[in-house]
Order: structure tokens, then C-alpha cells, then sequence
């Protein structure tokens, strides 16, 4: 479908007219109607607030509201990328947002450009995580912190390798470091293409800003008056691991809970007690947990150690600086970050989390601290030259004369023992040379100081960021529209498949003039059930008396009865 307002499209080309007013026909079976019952939800989480603030468009036929929706609908809609939009009908999407039709391809791009060249995607993402950290629960905040190789294929550079555990390779991508809930509903993304490790983001530039934003943190005077009281609690896996960094998070009095990396040996059996645990899900399981006060010198820093022991007599240690909770608390607390890997693992599958917004290429500042690429090479040698070491003096002490051994195997025995003893000597002379070698090399260089065959740019930042917060955005709308179906559905775990059946759904939309009311009528469901979830959502969706942005028109959410059809 083409253009029809021809009027408006030429004024506001010629800069003689701004963006048209919003009008809405009665249409039937509109492709993707569906995706209009996530309005509400989208306005509630924050998709439009800011905006005006941090953005801004030139004088032009589609606004920043309009501009907005389309990305936000098509996250809900699952269209990996702007290119995507092609095989959809531009003029059926444009009765979702009452214009003649949405932007095409080359125009969305124009307009991603304009509203990333510069800081504002990243100030309007702070503002909603502001926003977002007011609904924390009362109580001491939980923050959860994970990095995600976001693994890049491309060639117009190379990227330095990282190790993506879901693949178990090396590849070129760059971190996301991201920080959730403990539900596992996000907040923000750091972003790193040359990875300082975990430890590093977090004291440099992720605790910062989380002592700056996380509410209901407790005042000096609470603080001083009870000296176990934590400000707030951040949970993340063995790579951030360091005692010296659990007492400098202690002396900020910030809490932190990770998994033991040298736990050493097990526990006694009778130290487990079987307790019933309720998990953040809301499930009931029986675990079997111990504790102790464990001193890391490390750090010189009394931590408690909680040990679960598993059913095949695995024991899994947890030790944390939380010391104002019981044994349970940190327990579910440390296992609720699977939350955060569930959350990687939807965003990648439906959102596309690893997805490129923008095929622009940004310099790296000179100033930027990498890892020597000599010194990495020889450590790598120097690694796997200990590894072959150890082998073979493994197998060197597992050689023994045995006084039964046969008088013809004797000569061989001894001419194995010394081609082992040999290599041993040998190889611990390299070891020496290498490790000489690799002392002598620096092992952080600046960017400017790479050599040219190993310089790379990094990959335009501010549109993905842009993109991601929508993404964000459209999880989290997602997530709020689950937790209501939930309420009415037997399986819960069918609530998010049930919902990208509706945003994929055909749809009537009736505006009515006088009533000033927009109503989107649903198509029937396949089954009873699914059809008593959306009735459900109607009258919850109804209650919020949403207004549709940019017009005064409220928005009616019903469901065509199976009896009309």
C-alpha cells in the first residue's frame, strides 16, 4: 500500500507542515493488530517518558512518538532487524500508529541516526534505570551482574577474542555487562570492546553508578548504628571472585555473594541440615546446607561459607559478605541468578540480543589500555608448554620396576624412563626461556602503541544502546503482561508464547469520533483456555483507561466472541 496523504507528505517536505494530526479508520484484520494490546504496558515502562527530553527530530511527516512504537513494535513482533520490515505490509502498520503508512527501510535508518549521533541514548537509558530501581522491593536491594559475549562475524574489523562459554570457543565480539533484577528484568548495559575483566567494570564503573541509583539505601546514621548492615547486595559468578575486592566492597559497606573458587576440601556429612527452601519463583524444595565463618587471607577478610550439598555428593560453595540474613537468604539469592541466564537466553532467542543496529565503525581512543598481543602470545605458550610439562611428569612418576616385570620388557622400561626424563628437561628449559620472554614484555599497551596489524575499531555503540533500551523496554512490558496472564492460567510457563500470539494476531480497530475511544477487537484463540486468558487481560488492560500517545482517544481491549464467528 502507498501513500495517501499525499497533502501532508509534501508540506512536510517542503518544512511547511510538521507531523499529521493522528487519525484512526475503522479497519478489519489488520496484520499484527495484536501488538496494540501492549500499549499500555510500553507506556507504563517508560518507552516515551524522557524522550522529548533527550531527543529530537528535524521538522518532518513522523514524530519521535511514532518513530518509537515502530521500534518497540517490532521487538514485540519479532523483527530482528530494520531490514526485516520489508516483508511486512507498510501501509497494514501504519494503521496501528493512524498513519497513511510507516517509514520505510532507508527512512528508519535516517532517523536512527539522527537520534544517535551523539550521548542521548545513553543519558535517556540512565534516566529510565533511575525510574526502573524505584520499583525494587523494600529492603536491602539484590543487583545481579553478568557479562555476555555478544559474539561479532563481520570484517570490517577484528574484534580481540573472547571466550563464549555457551560455545566453548574463542571468537571476536565484544562484553555486555549486564545488571538485573533478581527476577531477572533488566536495568542497564556496559559495554566493553576491550574487556578489563568483571572485576574491573564492577569497581570502576558499575558500583559507582549503583550507589548513586539504588533506593532506600540506609542513611549514615543507620549505618553506624549497626555495623552488619549492607547498603545494598550484588550477586555474580567465580570471575569475579577476590577477596580483596569483597573488603573493598565491606568497606563501602555494599554485600556481595559468589561461588567459592578454592573451596578446598568437602565438609563432613553430618554439617548438612535438609531445610525447606522457598525460591524467588515462589517453588518449595528441600535442600541439605551447611556453614561456616571462613577467613580469606586474600583479602584478610571473615566471609560466611554456605555449602548445598547436591545428590550425587557434589558440594557446591557459596561465600558472601551478606552477613545481616540467615543460611536460606544467601542460598536463594546465589541460585536465583540463573534468572539472569534465562534472561540471556529469551533476549537472544527472541529479540535478538546479538543482533547489529548499525554497521557504523567508531575509532578507539589512543589512550585505551589493551593487552599486549607478544605478551599473550607467549603466555599462551608458556601455558601450554606447563600443561605438556606436567603430563609428562605425571606420566614419568606412574613408571615403576616392578620386580615381576618380564626381563625383555626391562630394556624398554629404561629407554622410555629416559626419553621421559629427557623431555622433562627440556621442556622446564623452555619454560625458563618463555617465561624470561614474557617478563620482559609489558603486558598492558595502549591502542597507540599496537602494532598497526593488530589495530581495530569498534562498532557503533550509540545505536545499539538505543536499541537495546528499547529492547529492554519491550521485555519488560512483555514480563508485566505475563505476570497478569499468570494470575489466570494454569500453566504459567505458557503465559509469554500465549502473548507472541497476540502481538502476531490480526486485529479490528474502531475508532469512535464522538466517544473519543479507540477499541482493538482480537481475533478468537484457537483453544477455551487462551481465549479466558485474553478476556482476562482485556478487563485488566481496560482498567488502566490507556490514551492512545498523541491523541485524546482512549483505548477499548476486547476479544471477538467465538460466538459471533
Amino acid at each position: 500500500m502507498g501513500a495517501t496523504d499525499l497533502l501532508g507528505r509534501v508540506g512536510a517536505s517542503l518544512g511547511q507542515s510538521g507531523p499529521p494530526e493522528v487519525l484512526f479508520k475503522p479497519s478489519l484484520d489488520v496484520l499484527n493488530g495484536g501488538v496494540l494490546f501492549a500499549v499500555p504496558a510500553l507506556i507504563a515502562t517508560g518507552l516515551l517518558r524522557h524522550t522529548e527530553k533527550f531527543f529530537k527530530l528535524p521538522s518532518g511527516f513522523y514524530d519521535l512518538t511514532r518513530i518509537f512504537l515502530v521500534f518497540a513494535f517490532m521487538a514485540l513482533c519479532r523483527i530482528r532487524s530494520i531490514e526485516g520490515l520489508r516483508y511486512f505490509a507498510p501501509g497494514e502498520w501504519g494503521k496501528l500508529m493512524g498513519v497513511d503508512r510507516i517509514p520505510e527501510v532507508k527512512t528508519l535508518r535516517e532517523k536512527l541516526a539522527v537520534l544517535t549521533h551523539d550521548d542521548k541514548p545513553f543519558e535517556w537509558s540512565s534516566a529510565l534505570c533511575v525510574d526502573w530501581m524505584q520499583e525494587l522491593p523494600p529492603g536491602i536491594a539484590t543487583l545481579y551482574v553478568d557479562g555476555h559475549v555478544r559474539v561479532y562475524n563481520g570484517s570490517q574489523t577484528k574484534l580481540p577474542k573472547k571466550y563464549v562459554a555457551r560455545q566453548k570457543l574463542c571468537l571476536r565480539g565484544v562484553t555486555d555487562y549486564w545488571v538485573n533484577a533478581m527476577d531477572g528484568q533488566p536495568f542497564f548495559v556496559v559495554t566493553k570492546e576491550v574487556d578489563s575483566g568483571l572485576l574491573k567494570v564492577l569497581e570502576e564503573e558499575i558500583v559507582p553508578r549503583l550507589e548513586q541509583d539504588v533506593p532506600n539505601q540506609p542513611s549514615s546514621e543507620e549505618l553506624s548504628k549497626d555495623q552488619w548492615l549492607p547498603r545494598f547486595l550484588i550477586v555474580f559468578d567465580r570471575e569475579g571472585y577476590s577477596p580483596k575486592f569483597f573488603r573493598k566492597m565491606w568497606e563501602k559497606r555494599i554485600s556481595c555473594i559468589s561461588y567459592h573458587k578454592h573451596p578446598g576440601e568437602d565438609w563432613d556429612i553430618c554439617e548438612f541440615s535438609r531445610q525447606k527452601v522457598k525460591l524467588s519463583s515462589g517453588e518449595m524444595v528441600n535442600m541439605n546446607i551447611a556453614e561456616r565463618g571462613t577467613f580469606l587471607p586474600g583479602g584478610k577478610i571473615w566471609v560466611r561459607e554456605i555449602r548445598k550439598l547436591c545428590v550425587g555428593g557434589h558440594q557446591t560453595s557459596i561465600i558472601s559478605t551478606f552477613y545481616r540474613s540467615d543460611t536460606k537468604t544467601i542460598a536463594i539469592r546465589m541460585f536465583a541468578r540463573w534468572s539472569q541466564e534465562n534472561f540471556f537466553k529469551y533476549m537472544r532467542q527472541h529479540y535478538d540480543l546479538d543482533g547489529l543496529a548499525s554497521y557504523k565503525i567508531e575509532d578507539i581512543p589512543e589512550t585505551e589500555i589493551v593487552i599486549n598481543p607478544e605478551y599473550r602470545r607467549l603466555d599462551g605458550e608458556v601455558r601450554k608448554i606447563v600443561a605438556r610439562l606436567a603430563r609428562r611428569r605425571a606420566e614419568f612418576g606412574k613408571l615403576a620396576l616392578t620386580e615381576d616385570i618380564e626381563p625383555r620388557k626391562v630394556e624398554k622400561y629404561e629407554r622410555r624412563k629416559a626419553e621421559l626424563q629427557e623431555e622433562v628437561q627440556k621442556l622446564d628449559k623452555d619454560v625458563v626461556v618463555l617465561k624470561a620472554k614474557r617478563k620482559a614484555q609489558q603486558k598492558h599497551i595502549t591502542i597507540a602503541e599496537l602494532p598497526e596489524k593488530e589495530r581495530f575499531s569498534r562498532l557503533s555503540s550509540s545505536s545499539k544502546h538505543f536499541v537495546d533500551t528499547i529492547k529492554m523496554i519491550a521485555y519488560r512490558s512483555e514480563s508485566g503482561m505475563a505476570s497478569t496472564l499468570r494470575e489466570t492460567m494454569s500453566r504459567e510457563d505458557d503465559a509469554r508464547s500465549l502473548l507472541r500470539g497476540i502481538y502476531n494476531s490480526e486485529a479490528d480497530i474502531i475508532p469512535d469520533d464522538k466517544a473519543k475511544t479507540l477499541t482493538v477487537r482480537l481475533h478468537h484463540m484457537a483453544n477455551q483456555s487462551s481465549t479466558a486468558a485474553i478476556w482476562y487481560l482485556c478487563n485488566e488492560l481496560n482498567k488502566t483507561k490507556t490514551v492512545f500517545p498523541g491523541t485524546e482517544y482512549r483505548m477499548i481491549f476486547k476479544q471477538v466472541s467465538s460466538q459471533n464467528l
